[in-house]
């Protein structure tokens, strides 16, 4: 059969495809005759309709043309099919990057590229002796039947222009059955205790920085020395129980900080058979983490076994997932292709992580969200040893390998949530951590220990307890159906499973907020949530507009204590049952010794785990807090009410309940039964010139302050030469309240340094107004922009298309300013657009009120303005000038800057010159 005339697959021809590029005013397209033509996107948009094109990123071309999404040979989707578990920069020139092409230089060029690798990677796809993980004839038929145009020339390119052998197309498609399983060990013995001498530091330094690594040289940094040297004493025997020995270690950028504790950390873990966790804030430290370790660990193998990446469950494919969606490829065509390059990627991935690693980012807008992140494994799902694939499942091999692994590398999301569940996964807590951008352990703390008694959390619940109620919409299995074979002997279990399930019904179900607008609430739940936001309602202004309400918890409005009692009862019928079936199951670990088999002993152990940690003391944290609405709120927390809106929208409601401040559970939970801790950062300590002063907020905001031993502080000065390197100015002439003005500001700024430019936004509104005035008249002097909250994209490939562009200039916010690691001339100029204050929230109220109204709010504003200016040099080569769209910007806040770097006040034009000034010829 030829697939060209199977119905759902238009008949289109590569042959004549011409090639489509767009920036933001030009649009250039490259005839199959080789005939170039530019035109406005509306016209560009009907020719595309008309006959399908080559581009780069369909769904991006669609919307840069202001058109619904057409077909066209999207030479990623080409990409994702023959070098799954690849990845490129979703450009033109990205591709030619990855596939060792010439690179383009300009709008023409790009469109030449595309055609360049049609041609490379099919040539790939048919080379003799081509090792492959899944079946690519298989995968191509079963595409090109729901309609995927690449598939008669990727079938002819294999050889295969009429599809697969008779029978063994469906068989193909099978990749999890190719997934080598994990084996079972032995628990693993406690470490020793030997300690890590510092000389022990330098040497396995040196060894690790002789290494030979492709693509990385290790500047010569004699400070790194000392900084392995002075972490070394994390890594000593703890002096007495609960007495762990922390250092905090400040090392400036350029250090080398990284390998300056993998030095010692490895070093301990070889001489005493454990494991070091070291725990990072952002994804992209993790996998540059794991990168530094092949200079210690060059092979492979050895590499597995010795480091292991490690996320939360939700960051991995479900192999059970992916098996439902691949069989249901036939009944939903729609679906076919995304779920095909998704299959392609799990027979070819390392560890089957969705969020970094060797997935690429922009899959998830290629194949739709649905046949990606949500084939993630989610709460409630996981049926553990009763699922096929658990022999296979991604994540417990990661769980499995962490427990042998000599270094695991973390985030402080997992490291937290564990400590705050007793272990979580891990039988025991581990012994020695080091917490990289150990300025953010605050933040993290913040997150784990709090609590949120709100609709999407409670829903939650009754979705992990009841699973899915509505036919078509879910996989979720309910507890019941989880665990029905683990209880069928048992009346008493099967009674207290009864009562569960009766119990959660007192949870809002599927289309709580609906019926909360509509005044109709179900249940006491939703009767709760409904006075919730009456309250916070009456007591707030901007109802209509964009952004979350906040209020406060005190003088509440008519029926909101009455509708508190109601649910703190109703949470009560739910709780006690809850307690008694995780206490039958974990009594037939010790009553059946002999009857159950190891599977069966894990699935009880970790089902009678979860339902106290997911179920009772969640249900027990909201009757707290429920407890106390009508009194004060115990010292040690603060409580308020809150209205989430996305886009003028309610999307949550509820009761909030936070620690003022977070680290005192955190220096119980995790800190104070290690046995040595490093918490280290380029920005650890505060900038008031005042050391002690200084030193005192960086032990506050890692709980070093609430330990019995004083933590050892080691300060490492950055070798770069800040002020001959660096510019810094505080703009005094732009009203920040004027966004046509501040536009302005970006767009000469971005124009004078000639691209590379990253500008910081402390609101998401400001961002894309800013981007929306700059962004077609930067294209027009050739400079792209690229924007958090405006690209589809996720950040970390943002980050890397304007790595990869020397020109590119990129917007963002937070979550950039966290993970941009940028050297060389794609990051030469940083433009804030206004002091970063701390957001004033209630929160934020309490916490100001406790730490030290003036001194909190400093502390803050200059801990990022610190983090924002060392991503501007990263080698010591590099140069860039630092902008500061404020003229209110305090004095006192300059110490967020380096020693002997002056901040000039200047308004704009003399800020425009002076910074192509500064960097003509660079």
């Amino acid at each position: 059969m030829d697939l060209t005339s199977a119905p759902s697959l238009p008949s289109f021809s590569l042959d004549d495809a011409p090639a489509l590029v767009a920036g933001a005013r030009r649009v250039v397209l490259l005839t199959g005759d080789g005939e170039v033509e530019e035109l406005p996107p509306a016209a560009a948009a009907k020719r595309a309709r008309r006959q399908p094109p080559l581009v780069c990123h369909a769904r991006a071309m669609a919307r840069r043309l202001g058109t619904e999404p057409f077909a066209a040979f999207d030479l990623l989707e080409l990409f994702a099919f023959v070098l799954p578990a690849r990845f490129c920069v979703p450009t033109p020139r990205g591709l030619a990057e990855a596939l060792d092409l010439p690179i383009p230089d300009g709008l023409e060029d790009d469109a030449l590229a595309l055609h360049r690798a049609v041609r490379k990677l099919l040539g790939l796809l048919g080379a003799p002796g081509r090792e492959e993980a899944s079946d690519p004839v298989a995968f191509a038929w079963e595409m090109g039947r729901a309609g995927w145009l690449w598939a008669p020339a990727v079938l002819a390119a294999l050889g295969k222009p009429d599809g697969p052998e008779k029978g063994a197309g469906r068989a193909g498609l099978r990749v999890w059955t190719r997934i080598k399983e994990w084996q079972d060990g032995p628990p693993e013995p406690p470490p020793a205790h030997h300690p890590v001498e510092p000389d022990e530091a330098r040497r396995r330094l040196s060894v690790m920085l002789a290494a030979s690594v492709p693509g990385k040289v290790a500047e010569p940094r004699p400070q790194q020395a000392d900084y392995a040297s002075a972490v070394s004493a994390a890594f000593a025997p703890r002096p007495a129980p609960d007495t762990p020995n922390v250092v905090l270690a400040e090392a400036g950028t350029g250090v080398g900080k990284t390998l300056g504790y993998l030095a010692p950390a490895t070093v301990w873990a070889e001489k005493n058979g454990g494991t070091v966790w070291i725990s990072t804030y952002t994804r992209n430290l993790q996998h540059q983490i794991d990168a530094e370790l092949d200079r210690l660990y060059p092979e492979p193998a050895t590499k597995a076994r010795k480091v292991v990446l490690r996320k939360g469950r939700e960051n991995y494919l479900c192999l059970l997932n992916l098996e439902e969606a691949v069989r249901g490829m036939p009944m939903q065509p729609h679906h076919a292709i995304g779920v095909g390059l998704m299959a392609r990627w799990a027979a070819a991935t390392r560890d089957g992580d969705l969020t970094g690693g060797d997935f690429p980012g922009w899959l998830v807008d290629i194949a739709g969200r649905g046949r990606t992140l949500g084939l993630a494994d989610r709460r409630g799902e996981c049926i553990y040893s009763a699922c096929d694939h658990y022999a296979r499942c991604y994540i417990e091999k990661s769980v499995r390998r962490a427990r042998k692994a000599d270094v695991v590398i973390a985030n402080h999301a997992l490291v937290m949530v564990q400590a705050a569940l007793g272990g979580g996964e891990e039988p025991t807590l581990p012994t020695r951590y080091v917490f990289d951008e150990g300025h953010h352990v605050f933040d993290a703390a913040d997150s784990a220990f709090a609590g949120h008694l709100t609709g999407r959390e409670t829903q939650e619940l009754r979705r992990w307890l009841l699973g899915a109620e509505e036919t078509g919409r879910s996989r979720a299995r309910g507890l019941k159906r989880r665990i029905e074979d683990l209880v069928a002997s048992d009346e008493q279990a099967q009674e207290l499973m009864d009562a569960v399930m009766l119990g959660a019904r007192v949870l809002p179900a599927e289309g709580w907020a609906a019926r909360l607008s509509a005044d109709n609430p179900q249940g006491p739940t939703e009767a709760f949530l409904l006075a919730a936001r009456r309250q916070v309602y009456s007591r707030t202004a901007g109802q209509g507009g964009p952004y979350s309400l906040e209020a406060d918890k005190a003088y509440p409005v008519d029926g909101l204590l009455d509708a508190a009692v109601a649910l703190e009862a109703a949470l009560v019928r739910l709780a006690e049952p809850l307690a008694g079936l995780a206490k039958r199951l974990a009594a037939r670990l010790e009553d059946e010794t002999a009857e159950l088999d190891s599977d069966q002993r894990r699935r009880i152990d970790a089902m009678a785990r979860s339902l106290t940690r997911r179920g009772v003391l969640t249900v027990e944290a909201w009757r707290a807090m429920l407890k106390t609405l009508p009194v004060e709120t115990p010292a040690q927390f603060v409580d308020w009410f809150a209205v989430e809106r996305i886009d003028g929208r309610d999307v949550d409601v509820g009761l909030y309940r936070h620690w003022i401040d977070p680290t005192v559970p955190f220096a119980e939970a995790l800190a104070g039964p290690a046995h040595g801790m490093v918490v280290t950062s380029a920005t650890l300590t505060d900038g008031t010139g005042d050391t002690a002063m200084d030193w005192q907020a960086a032990e506050d905001r890692c709980g070093a302050s609430h330990l019995p031993k004083p933590a050892l502080r080691a300060q490492v000065p950055s070798p770069f030469d800040y002020p001959n390197r660096t510019r810094v100015m505080v703009v005094t002439d732009v009203r920040k309240d004027d966004l046509g003005q501040v536009a302005s500001a970006y767009r000469t700024l971005f124009q004078a340094a000639g691209g590379g430019g990253l500008g910081l936004f402390t609101a998401i509104s400001r961002l894309r107004a800013v981007y929306d005035r700059i962004v077609e008249p930067l294209d027009a002097t050739g400079i792209p922009l690229y924007a958090q909250h405006v690209d589809p994209l996720d950040v970390a490939t943002l980050i890397d298309i304007f790595r990869g562009e020397e020109h590119a200039c990129l917007l963002g916010t937070d979550a950039v300013r966290d993970g941009v690691d940028v050297p060389g001339r794609s990051l030469r100029l940083i433009v804030f657009d206004r002091v970063p204050w701390p957001r004033p929230d209630i929160l934020h109220r309490a916490r100001r009120d406790a730490f030290g109204r003036r001194r909190y709010e400093d502390m803050i504003a200059r801990l990022r303005l610190k983090q924002a200016f060392g991503r501007l040099v990263r080698r010591a080569d590099d140069t860039g000038v630092f902008v500061l769209l404020d003229p209110m910007m305090p004095s006192r806040l300059f110490g967020a800057f380096p020693e002997g770097v002056e901040v000039r006040r200047v308004g704009i034009k003399e800020a425009v010159e002076a910074t192509a000034e500064f960097l003509r010829g660079w």
